[in-house]
């Protein structure tokens, strides 16, 4: 029986290129398909004593009129002014659940996509600062090309740029490589994880850090309440330290991320790494996968990534793909919490999964746009 090494050798040449042009690593899967077909239990659950966050670990905005939000507002109001923060969303994604398309150019509003929406938000930024923020996006092999369509003229490769994240290939449950009926691999994007790495290596940060550059917003580009935040981009100034994570308050039906004490230190969890010996239902906070962050430390982030297993089926058949996660930096770089709002014109939360939700969405997301002068 071929090594899953020997596998990805013979590939053929066009398929060689592709992986090449997206950074896939040929090492790294090896590893994994080793371990897979080891039988490793790769359920990623944690060990050690889980606890719910304590009083104190997640944070509220001081109240809007009083004068310790206004510091907050006049530092984050001088930082965008200074061009010293930056706006980077995760745009990589299909949307499947739409019908396969680029989940950026899907109108989010009759007319406006969620690139437009975002461009706008730029725009916007510029009329009140003097300055435009750089917006960078990180896209995939699948979203790429129709993203930079999309942008046209307005994409210069600095102030507005796509960099891609990597590319990996699906492997059968012993191991070895999946290939299809047409003897052809499966590809896929391995997370949103790849964002360091991949920012790092698009040559966008060193100049931006180069400028003065300071602070970046990491979000979902369809998440739209997630804006740039004159008081949320001084709350992380204000506490110096290299995160701050977004949370809001957890409904019954929200899934992923949790903040959660793990032998004593905060961090974020997804819940599938959680044990059965401690409920999730506990934890009244929710992770918006919204993360502030200091960009010196995201240049300098030296960590080992978990990618963790996860099924999937192909053509009817049962496949093994493996992913990384963005929230793991929060068990790596120094964190502060902050409960941000879900409702209302001052919403930083408002996910789109499918269409009916999109469609439920929409007042919420014009009411957002319009209050924070978007459109």
């Amino acid at each position: 029986m071929s090594s899953l090494a020997e596998e990805i050798e013979r590939l053929p040449a066009d398929v060689q290129e592709r992986l090449a042009r997206y950074g896939f690593d040929r090492a790294r899967l090896v590893r994994l398909g080793e371990r897979l077909a080891s039988g490793h239990d790769d359920s990623g659950l944690v060990t050690g004593l889980i606890e719910a966050p304590r009083a104190g670990d997640v944070a509220d905005l001081p109240p809007a009129g009083s004068s310790e939000r206004a510091r907050l507002v006049e530092l984050g109001s001088r930082a965008l002014a200074e061009g010293s923060v930056a706006l980077v969303v995760l745009a990589g994604g299909m949307a499947t659940r739409m019908g396969g398309v680029v989940k950026a150019l899907v109108e989010a509003l009759p007319g406006k996509t969620f690139l437009d929406i975002r461009l706008a938000e730029i725009d916007s930024l510029a009329r009140r600062f003097g300055k435009a923020p750089p917006f960078w996006l990180m896209t995939s092999d699948a979203t790429d090309a129709g993203i930079k369509a999309a942008l046209g003229p307005r994409l210069d490769g600095a102030s507005i740029a796509t960099f891609v994240q990597q590319l990996s290939l699906r492997l059968r449950p012993d191991g070895s490589l999946f290939l299809d009926a047409a003897g052809r691999p499966s590809e896929h994007a391995p997370g949103h994880g790849d964002l360091p790495d991949a920012l790092r290596a698009s040559g966008l940060l060193e100049p931006f850090l180069e400028r003065g550059g300071k602070t970046l917003l990491l979000t979902n580009l369809d998440n739209l309440g997630g804006t740039l935040d004159p008081a949320v981009i001084g709350f992380h100034l204000d506490h110096g330290l290299s995160v701050t994570c977004e949370a809001v308050d957890k409904l019954a039906d929200d899934r992923g991320g949790i903040p959660v004490r793990v032998d004593g230190k905060l961090r974020v969890l997804e819940e599938f790494r959680i044990p059965k010996s401690f409920d999730p239902a506990i934890v009244r906070v929710f992770n918006t996968n919204a993360f502030h962050v200091n960009a010196r430390d995201l240049y300098e982030l030296s960590m080992d990534w978990r990618f963790f297993t996860v099924k999937k089926k192909v053509d009817g058949i049962e496949v093994v793909q493996f992913e990384r996660i963005l929230n793991e930096i929060t068990d790596t770089l120094p964190t502060r919490y902050l409960r941000s709002p879900r409702e209302g014109g001052e919403s930083r939360f408002l996910p789109v999964k499918d269409v009916p939700e999109l469609e439920r969405r929409r007042p919420e997301i014009e009411l957002v746009a319009r209050s924070r002068g978007i459109l």
